[in-house]
């Protein structure tokens, strides 16, 4: 069995998009908001200093013309990669439960000395990942074809 191909949706390409500077941060971070990942997707590679992590995320650029065509909403699987990591530190929740839904609500940079700091995944719940960086480098790949929305809605975080 082979995997479908974002290629296979006629028109579409996949996003492949890359963060090394600061201002760049805040795209990615409007393209993950409210991705949803099992824990057990994460990856840390203290070796090759690489943390990664299989994101189901919201096509937010595809929204106005689902609305517009009248066709459902969409979700990709992308991975979210971020090299020069220098440590992993996570709060609220326990990264060792492998079935645990997380959902991405942002994406901050803290900026350290020599292009160095902080990159933070604002996850629902209070929790977070802190990702100490010695450069930004940022990537986001979607990696699947575009796939419909289980909920078949926009994410809404009115309460």
């Amino acid at each position: 069995m082979v995997d479908a191909r974002f290629e296979d949706v006629a028109g579409e390409s996949p996003l492949y998009l890359g963060a090394q500077e600061p201002d760049d941060v805040p795209v990615i971070s409007a393209l993950v908001q409210d991705a949803v990942f099992p824990a057990g997707e994460m990856s840390y590679l203290p070796r090759r200093r690489r943390f990664a992590v299989l994101v189901n995320r919201f096509r937010w650029e595809d929204r106005e013309a689902a609305e517009r065509d009248r066709r459902p909403y969409e979700r990709v699987q992308s991975v979210l990669a971020i090299d020069g990591v220098l440590a992993v530190k996570s709060q609220g929740f326990d990264r060792h439960d492998k079935d645990l839904v997380l959902s991405v609500l942002a994406l901050e940079f803290e900026p350290g000395e020599d292009g160095g700091g902080r990159l933070v995944l604002v996850l629902a719940g209070d929790g977070a990942l802190a990702l100490e960086v010695e450069a930004l480098d940022v990537t986001l790949k979607d990696v699947t074809k575009p796939y419909e929305a289980p909920s078949g809605r926009v994410p809404d975080h009115r309460d």
